[in-house]
């Protein structure tokens, strides 16, 4: 074991690993090494909140650290990420699950990090660090290894929300948007270290704004910097991008700009959708979808389907059906239904699981056949791609195009990733494409 070593493991979403990002260069620059969990003295648990496969994929891997290194003395467990703070209580279920733990640290106290774990070299143990600070997480530079293609840069947290099912809330508390300067910066320094694709992340992205500053806003000044890059936005929620969907076509429109949006509309009932409180109507999405469609017709669409929610009839799931089928999105996040903690619908009567599990079936095999016929169109096409990474194969890599789609380049030459190469499309299979170099 090194003296001054960290791990990490991340859990989750974007969010998370942009806060993962900022544990690891607290760290460095406090003189700690990053290295393998074998060989780490200080082992950070990033958690997540969101689902509870989740949540028990977590438990089960405290319960394992805590037996194998209960009885090591020189090594410290660390909690940090959503999962402690769902409730008010949760935190004496993480102390049960690992009562070995060293420290828990709120998602605001990653600078005192350093702090922290001089606390525990004294011998402070089983105690929650939390503050009621609130940070700039925009103001952490990353700095990336050498190859380095993909960087993360928050832009808010929390949101303005009050969904039915969703603890997250609990944990990142209510919307806290990031000064456009640090942004900027940070994207900045970012693109200075060879970064290509930049993934703005938060809960809800379309909520930015700070000082009269909006998304479109802060999207045109980053696509404004002088470097060759993808930008990809993340989560919109439905109910803002109803308001501000012209804002949000400017903004997709632009060059540096993935023509990709992430629009989570849970269920295609409005009765469900008013249980949820999501507050919007399936008619007004429609509208604007068929507006975005129109305006963007190479765009890639993804959306998230709740199956099961309390009180969903065969009916709402069949709302949930015919808007997936009209939508036809590019992509298709499709969740059972399990209640979380410290959230209304938990208190709600529940739908048994096994029907549940089949409107989940029902809906992914839906979504499996429609693929077959969304890309079609892309067969033929030419253009800039990005190569990101290698593919599955032997001499193949992974790129993506400027509506995000998956690119698969066989006999790819190089090597290098990070680079921007002209291909033809040969191939289609469901959502991959097939490009060959020109």
């Amino acid at each position: 074991m090194d003296e001054n070593s960290f791990y990490i493991e991340t859990y989750g979403c974007t969010s998370n690993k942009a806060d993962s990002y900022i544990i690891l260069n607290v760290l460095e620059k406090a003189n700690f090494n990053l290295t393998t969990l074998e060989n780490a003295q200080f082992i950070i648990i990033n958690t997540c909140a969101v689902k509870e496969q989740t949540e028990n994929k977590i438990k089960s891997r405290l319960i394992d650290l805590h037996k194998k290194f209960y009885r090591v003395a020189s090594v410290y467990i660390i909690i940090a990420g959503c999962l402690p703070f769902i409730t008010p209580t949760y935190i004496n279920t993480i102390k049960k699950i690992i009562p070995s733990f060293s420290a828990i640290i709120g998602l605001d106290n990653f600078t005192d990090l350093p702090d922290i774990i001089r606390q525990i070299k004294l011998g402070k143990k089983g105690f929650v660090f939390k503050s009621e600070k609130v940070v700039d997480k925009a103001k952490f530079s990353i700095d990336h290894p050498p190859g380095k293609i993909t960087g993360i840069v928050p832009i808010s947290e929390g949101c303005l929300g009050s969904c039915t099912y969703c603890c997250v809330k609990n944990a990142r508390g209510k919307l806290n948007c990031y000064d456009p300067d640090s942004i900027i910066e940070n994207v900045r320094h970012q693109l200075k270290q060879g970064i290509k694709q930049i993934y703005l992340t938060s809960q809800d992205c379309s909520s930015y704004k700070y000082n009269g500053i909006s998304l479109t806003n802060l999207a045109n000044r980053i696509v404004s910097l002088d470097y060759e890059f993808f930008l990809r936005i993340g989560m919109i929620n439905p109910s803002l991008l109803i308001n501000n969907t012209d804002g949000l076509i400017s903004i997709i429109k632009k060059k540096k700009i993935y023509q990709f949006l992430h629009i989570p509309i849970q269920s295609g009932s409005n009765k469900i959708l008013e249980t949820m409180q999501r507050r919007y109507l399936i008619s007004d999405l429609i509208e604007k979808c068929e507006l975005i469609r129109n305006q963007l017709p190479d765009l890639t669409l993804s959306t998230d389907i709740i199956c099961g929610f309390p009180g969903e009839t065969e009916y709402d799931f069949l709302r949930s059906i015919n808007f997936i089928k009209w939508l036809k999105p590019e992509i298709l996040n499709i969740s059972k239904f399990t209640p979380r903690p410290g959230t209304k619908a938990k208190q709600m009567k529940q739908i048994d699981s096994k029907i549940i599990k089949q409107r989940s079936l029902r809906l992914s095999n839906i979504f499996q056949n429609s693929l077959a016929h969304i890309n079609v169109k892309w067969n033929g096409w030419q253009g800039k791609v990005l190569v990101l990474h290698a593919g599955s194969e032997k001499s193949q890599v992974f790129a993506r195009n400027f509506a995000y789609k998956n690119v698969l380049i066989n006999n790819y030459p190089d090597g290098e990733f990070g680079k921007f190469v002209e291909v033809k499309i040969i191939k289609v299979d469901g959502f991959n494409l097939y490009g060959m170099l020109i």
